[in-house]
Order: C-alpha cells, then structure tokens, then sequence
C-alpha cells in the first residue's frame, strides 16, 4: 500500500473499519473532536480506525486560474504522525484531482470506500460534502450506506467565542502573528520544523547567535516578526527557551526571508542539526533601526521579555 492509494492490507477485512474522511487540515479541536468519535465508535465495535484524507487540498485544485492557496498547516508527515499517535491504525491519502471531483456521492462510495475499507462506520463533520456538485452530504452518504451496510454519522461544529473552529480561522489569526490565539483553536502550539543551514553570521556579529533554518516541508509560517517561542534539538531534546525572527532583516536592507532562531543560554554550533520551534506568543513586528547598536538594544529587551512570557502560567505547555 502506498500513501496515495489506498487498498486493503491483508487480514483487514476481518475487522470491519470505522473510516474518518476529511482534509483534515490543523488537526485542530474541531478535527480532534471527529476523530476522537471515530476512535470510540471503533473500539466499540471492535475495528479499525481508518482516516481517509486528501492531497492537494480540494480548494487548490477546484480554484480559479491564478488562486494562489496558502501553504498547508500540517503536511503529510506531521499528519501521519500525530494521527498514528491519537491510536488511529492508518491514514490513506487520496490524490484529489477534478476528475474525483466529478463523480456521483454513489461511484464515490463504491469504489473509494465499499471496497478498499468494507466501513461499518462513516464518521465526518457535519458540513462534508463530496462528489459532484458536493452532493454528497452527510444526509445523502447515510442513504447511500444503508444499500451497502455503513452507517454515517456527522460530528458538530466545534465553536469557540462564538465562531466555529476552522482552519481558514487558524491561517488568518497565523497570518497576523497572532499565534497565542491559534494554539487555542489548536489545542497545542503552532510548530515548523527545519534544519539548521549556514546563514551569513549577523547575530553572531551582534552578540546574539541565531539558527538559520530551512523547513523540511511546505508549511505555513506567521506572520513577519519577533516571537516568543520554545525550540527542541532533534531527536527529542527538552524544550528549551528562544526568540524566533521571521522577516527579511530590515535594519541591514535585506530582501529574502529568513528564520532565525536564538535558543537563550546556548553555546555550540548547531548547524545540520533538526529544530522543531513551537511559538508562544508575538512579541512585535520587525522594525528597521537607525544603527546595529539600536537593534542590539531592542533585541536585549526582546529577550527579556521573552523568558517573562515563557514563565507566564498561560505559556505553559499541555
């Protein structure tokens, strides 16, 4: 079996599957909740969990000409990974492509669910649909499952502060840096991972070492600026307390994105090694200062005010 086409495994057909089927994208509190329904149904009935999701994303594929769609939230491997860990037996990706697009809910559900899975269960959100003209909804795949003996049940929205949950949500609050308020639709911290690259050595100059890194996949990054955040040396260091910039240097005219982590109290070089960077809290945006002496200053107040927010009962982690 590979990633992007799913078929049954031998053996699978004598426990019946509980299939979860969603983009899934964020795993956020809303996806936990219909995954965590899936997993209960299946250990009820004695099944696997199943989650069947889709890459690229439908909205990638099915937008206009020039669309330009954001990186996703968690890329595959992370998805897998965090799946796998929440007790799920498998995860199958499904290339998305116009032509699955056009087909009737029923051709769906023949050939992408009757037969590889044998489901006894379609668990999804409440407002899934597939299939041409996204007919089908979680009321007509219900109809469709009684000729083929599945049932379906739909999971409600998950609404915090008076909005539901989402991963459109979770980008724009990422695209403002406003990262404290995503981990609560999250229900952890935001993460990027990469590997330490060779950078051009200003914060050494500076007396503020940083790591430059490379991301290991396509994944959203926040907004442009200075962050709280808590770094961890592959593989599975301790957490440990750093300040993040995102931006193009602007003090010293720069013109390329950079990610530049500083892990407070740390002596060593670091390069070639794996820094996954979980973010905290925003402190500001990049400014461009008058002097190298000015930017040394404000970033000794970003550090301070860096370990005050890492120490604050609400940056605790979960």
């Amino acid at each position: 079996m590979t990633a992007r086409d799913p078929q049954p495994h031998k053996g699978d057909f004598a426990r019946r599957a509980v299939v979860a089927i969603g983009v899934f994208d964020g795993l956020h509190l809303g996806h936990a909740r219909i995954l965590e329904h899936a997993l209960a149904r299946a250990r009820e009935i004695g099944g696997r969990c199943v989650v069947l999701s889709f890459d690229p994303h439908p909205d990638l594929v099915l937008a206009k000409r020039g669309f330009q769609f954001p990186a996703p939230l968690t890329p595959l491997p992370e998805k897998r990974a965090r799946l796998l860990a929440m007790g799920v037996e498998r995860l199958d990706v499904m290339p998305f492509t116009r032509e699955l697009a056009a087909l009737t809910p029923e051709d769906f559900v023949k050939r992408h669910l009757v037969r590889p899975y044998r489901p006894a269960l379609l668990v999804a959100g409440e407002g899934f649909a597939l299939g041409k003209g996204r007919a089908g909804t979680c009321e007509r795949l219900r109809e469709i499952g009684v000729r083929h003996g599945f049932d379906v049940e739909s999971v409600p929205l998950v609404e915090l502060d008076g909005a539901p949950v989402s991963s459109t949500r979770i980008r724009a609050l990422l695209g403002q840096g406003q990262v404290a308020e995503a981990a609560r639709l999250l229900g952890r911290a935001y993460e990027i991972e990469g590997t330490v690259v060779t950078g051009h050595g200003l914060g050494k100059v500076l007396g503020f070492p940083t790591a430059n890194l490379r991301l290991h996949q396509e994944k959203l990054v926040p907004m442009d600026g200075i962050y709280a955040v808590r770094a961890r040396l592959e593989p599975r260091g301790a957490w440990l307390p750093a300040a993040m910039s995102i931006g193009v240097r602007p003090t010293f005219d720069g013109t390329v994105r950079q990610l530049e982590v500083h892990v407070l109290d740390w002596n060593g070089d670091l390069v070639g090694t794996s820094i996954v960077v979980e973010f905290v809290d925003w402190l500001r945006q990049q400014t461009k200062f008058e002097t190298p002496e000015a930017l040394v200053a404000a970033i000794d107040r970003d550090l301070v005010e860096t370990r005050r927010r890492l120490a604050a009962p609400s940056a605790a982690r979960t």
